[in-house]
């Protein structure tokens, strides 16, 4: 045996308690840093889902834009495009004016439309219609910003 006796004490091979304690807290410690990290992931991943959701709705409305005509074809006194200021779609629509699946449910399109100065694309116009209108499309999730972005249209002859 491994014993060594020395002034009425006995020391045995093997583990203290100490030891045994500290190794344990030691591997919860770890479990525990793979939960955090494993919860932080998910997380993230369900952002980076709804982000390129919400990009996809965006191209989504910029095709539907772009073939709507800049003028007034329907014969209502206002510009077909300029239209769709102020309008908000749940759910989401497709590029057809569709209105997509319910797994977009939460999500809501709402879109502004501007007539812009030609001197200063920053700027709206403060004469009235121009021939350059901002398109700015906002994504929503539950009330949620999610993403936005906007683009020009110009009537060009």
């Amino acid at each position: 045996m491994n014993r060594k006796k020395t002034a009425n004490r006995s020391f045995s091979a093997g583990f203290t308690l100490l030891e045994v304690l500290f190794a344990a807290m030691l591997i919860g410690l770890a479990i525990v840093a793979l939960a955090v990290g494993s919860g932080a992931f998910t997380l993230n991943n369900a952002a980076g889902l709804d982000i390129s959701t919400a990009e996809f709705l965006i191209e989504e409305m910029r095709e539907r834009t772009a073939s709507i005509s800049f003028g007034d074809d329907d014969g209502d006194g206002v510009n077909d495009l300029y239209a769709l200021n102020n309008q908000q779609y749940q759910p989401p629509k497709d590029i057809a004016g569709v209105d997509l699946p319910t797994e977009f449910s939460a999500f809501a399109q709402t879109i502004t439309v501007q007539y812009i100065n030609p001197a200063d694309l920053t700027q709206p116009s403060s004469t009235g219609p121009t021939d350059l209108l901002r398109v700015t499309v906002s994504i929503t999730k539950n009330n949620q910003p999610i993403s936005s972005a906007s683009w020009i249209r110009a009537d060009l002859p």
